[in-house]
């Protein structure tokens, strides 16, 4: 099994490390374009602050992440389960594991990033700021640049498991399954229900994946196809419904009432 999840916008700084190796990073297939984003944001961010501050969508008061990012290439770097923050990740909390769960996150868990394509929770990166709906000047849109690429690195990571694709809209657009995949790939979506309305609230839906993910490490299930998915996560105490199969998987809704 391979649990896809969307990067966190806030991130936290690493204070001291190693600078980034991009040769160390895992699917090392994705280093060229890795490379080439990188040198385009740190160029873009030192050279004319005010159009990267435009480009990244940072007002005035966020004007040090443009120098944060200016500063990659020598930014100390961290695990990126200690870089990504926000609900999702708090609610996962990877740093609390049990041990057995945490080795389970370090060959089941990913992260689609806009920076490095794919990253694993024990890949060590920087704080960067740099959004999936970015369009770099010398590189262009930053999906466009991995829509090529990420493909053949998630389907090496995920091998013969089920793919549980946790992303939100912004990053699905780097990859999409195709065709071939599509009885091995499970889509998650969170409903929140109340007075007889179902809608998806963006607090609910990344708590409540976090919980997901959680959840299946602690407990060790690896299910194979989208139904065995919703089984395990009916027995550990969700309410599931399951959709009809497409050419693209199979979506679960999940549904919460919490208030």
């Amino acid at each position: 099994m391979l649990i896809l999840l969307p990067p966190s916008e806030g991130k936290t700084a690493p204070r001291r490390g190693k600078p980034l190796d991009l040769d160390a990073l895992s699917s090392p297939s994705l280093t060229p374009t890795r490379a080439s984003l990188l040198e385009s944001l740190v160029r873009l961010c030192r050279d004319d602050p005010e159009a990267a501050a435009a480009v990244l969508g940072l007002g005035p008061a966020q004007r040090d992440l443009v120098q944060r990012n200016a500063d990659l290439v020598d930014a100390p770097t961290a695990r990126a389960d200690a870089v990504y923050t926000g609900v999702l990740y708090d609610a996962l909390d990877l740093a609390t594991l049990s041990p057995a769960a945490r080795r389970r996150a370090t060959s089941r868990v990913a992260v689609t990033s806009a920076l490095f394509g794919l990253v694993r929770p024990g890949d060590r990166i920087p704080a960067y700021r740099l959004s999936g709906d970015a369009s770099l000047p010398d590189t262009g849109s930053v999906a466009g640049a991995w829509r090529e690429m990420l493909g053949d690195a998630v389907t090496e990571a995920l091998g013969a498991g089920l793919l549980v694709d946790l992303r939100s809209g912004t990053y699905a657009a780097f990859w999409r399954p195709d065709a071939s995949l599509a009885r091995r790939v499970a889509t998650v979506r969170v409903l929140h229900e109340a007075d007889g309305r179902r809608t998806v609230v963006s607090h609910f839906n990344k708590a409540t994946k976090g919980r997901i993910v959680r959840a299946l490490l602690e407990d060790g299930a690896n299910p194979r196809t989208p139904r065995a998915l919703a089984d395990a996560l009916t027995r550990l105490g969700w309410t599931v419904e399951v959709g009809e199969p497409t050419a693209k998987g199979t979506q679960l809704d999940v549904v919460v009432t919490a208030v």
